[in-house]
Parts: C-alpha cells; structure tokens; sequence
C-alpha cells in the first residue's frame, strides 16, 4: 500500500511538472518574438471568432501557432475586434493579442479641402474605398465641416456625413455666439452663405477678412455683391465648376445664385466652408472698399471707389493681355 501510494505521489508529481513544464512553454511561445520579418496588414471581417481569426494570422505569417494563440487568448479571457491592423515585425503572439483587444486599427485619413460643394464631396467619400455602405441622403448645402478626417476600415459612409454635419453645426454655434457686432447678418445660416461666397472667391487667408468687409459693406447699403463664384454655382447645377470661362451673358442669366442679378445674398451656400472662412466673415476687417478685382499676383486690389476699382481692372487686363501674348 506505501508503495502504491509512493508510486501515486510520484506520478502526480510527474504530471504536475508536465502541466507545468507545457505552461511555461505556452508561455514562452506566447510571448516570444513572431515571424513577421516586417510589417504586415491584416484585415479581420466582423463577426470573425477567435478561431478564424487564429488561422487568418498564421497564414499571414503574423503568428507560429494558432493553437498557442487560441490558448493564449482564452486564458487572457480576451475579446478581439475586428478591424483592419498593422502588425509590426517580430510582434509576439501577446502583442498581437493586444493590439486587437484595444482596436488598435489603421487609421486613414480623409482630407476634405474647403469650398467644395455637396456634390464634390459625397463624390469624394464615396470614392473612399476604405469606407462602407453609400450615402443614403443629400445634406444641403453648406452643411459639412471640411477638414481631415481620421476613420478605420468599414466606417459608414453615411456616419462620416453625419459627423461632418455636427461638426460644422456646433463650429457655427460657437462662431456666431462670439460674432462681431454690427454685422450686416440676420441670423447664423446668413453667415454660412457668406462665408461660402468668400471662401470661394480667395484662397489667401489673409485676404478673406478683408473680402468679407467689402460685401458687408456691400450688404448694409444694399448694394448687390456681383460674386462670379455665385453665378457659376448656379449655371453648373450646384457642382460648382464650370468649364470655360464666365461670360457676359452669363452675368446678365437669371438664377436664385446670381448675384448680378438678385440683391442680398442667395437663398443658399454656394460651397462648404472652413472655419477660416467662417471667422473671416463673423469678424471682418473694418474697410470702406467696395470693390476687388485679380492683381495678377494670385491677391486682389481692393477699391473704396468705382473709379479706383475701373483703374484696378485696367491694370488686370494689362496682365492679362502680356500672360496671352506669352
């Protein structure tokens, strides 16, 4: 009977040291350095279990094992997320591990410029191919922030809209809480349809301030502002771009966008603005010019007269005619 329970005791014993011996080295290959000799991207769908995804490593040489990574995961009660990952070189199978439990994705970047019009953008983001679904709805214009925006593999297109519709709604609560007084503006979306004008018609920061006090003022005498980006909105079916230039019948053709021909502002944005725009036109420089025309520099002249402004165009013509004859 003691040699029989010697024996027990020692057989467990011997057990006990295995267990152990396969822990530390499950361990040991858990935490080990991996096979990737570099970087690698790997893409796990949603809906993936542990299992799959296991396999999906090891086939892209991410990890040795799937095995001591399933172990490994479910020992750590772990959940992971799919998504897309770049795995560094050598990344042990924990590191992995890691990077999944945190969503730790690749992250793209969109970079909408300022003054493009609904159309351009939704153009844009659906050229995204990185992104899922389509957009399912037209938001009006004006009505998206544009500015560079960081999403993951499989965002919904129709999510990044309504982000960018939040995000400038609540830029332009902010902006036009803190407005300059005595604006020619009756309300926050008259605003928007300034800023679009004025985004539209320079693209030097430093400029736009002062193109906004000319249509501020331009606005309190009533005045119209005879803005050649507002007519060109209209002609092109709110794209934006024409291509050929601007002609005098073109000015003189009745739409609600052109201001050659309605007074005030029109009845919407002509493009989305950016928050320099936005600033710009919430707190103008304080001018009497009523005029601005191309210096040939890529600036503007600006005039407080129509006889210094005739004077302005004269001098564009001249460069102009020189660059033809070039």
């Amino acid at each position: 009977m003691k040699r029989l329970l010697k024996l027990t005791a020692v057989l467990a014993l011997v057990a006990a040291l295995a267990v152990a011996g396969l822990a530390w080295e499950g361990h040991r290959r858990f935490t080990a350095p991996g096979p990737l000799a570099q970087p690698a991207t790997v893409i796990v769908p949603k809906g993936t279990g542990p299992d799959s995804i296991a396999r999906r490593l090891a086939e892209a040489g991410v990890i040795a094992d799937p095995l001591v990574f399933r172990v490994g995961v479910r020992l750590r009660k772990a959940t992971l997320r799919a998504g897309e990952y770049a795995f560094p070189a050598a990344a042990s199978a924990e590191a992995v591990m890691a990077q999944m439990v945190e969503g730790r994705t690749v992250v793209h970047k969109l970079t909408i410029a300022e003054g493009l019009t609904v159309r351009q953008i939704l153009a844009e983001v659906q050229a995204a191919d990185f992104l899922a679904g389509t957009v399912s709805r037209i938001p009006t214009e004006g009505a998206l922030l544009p500015e560079t925006w960081h999403l993951s593999r499989d965002d919904s297109r129709d999510e990044l809209i309504g982000r960018m519709e939040r995000s400038m709604a609540q830029l332009l609560d902010t902006l036009w809480a803190t407005r300059a007084p005595g604006l020619a503006l009756k309300d926050k979306y008259e605003a928007l349809v300034l800023a679009s004008i004025v985004e539209r018609e320079t693209g030097i920061a430093t400029e736009r301030p002062h193109v906004a006090g000319v249509f501020h003022n331009r606005l309190r005498i009533g005045m119209r502002l005879q803005s050649d980006p507002t007519v060109i909105y209209g002609l092109s079916g709110r794209l934006g771009v024409l291509d050929r230039p601007l002609s005098r019948a073109d000015l003189q053709t009745e739409h609600a966008w052109n201001t050659y021909v309605i007074a005030g502002l029109p009845p919407t944005p002509i493009a989305n603005p950016g928050r320099a725009s936005l600033e710009a036109t919430l707190h103008p420089v304080a001018t009497d010019d009523l005029y601005f025309v191309a210096d040939g520099s890529g600036g503007h002249a600006f005039s407080p007269s129509l006889e210094r402004h005739n004077a302005a165009v004269g001098n564009w013509r001249k460069v102009e005619k020189t660059r033809k004859k070039r």
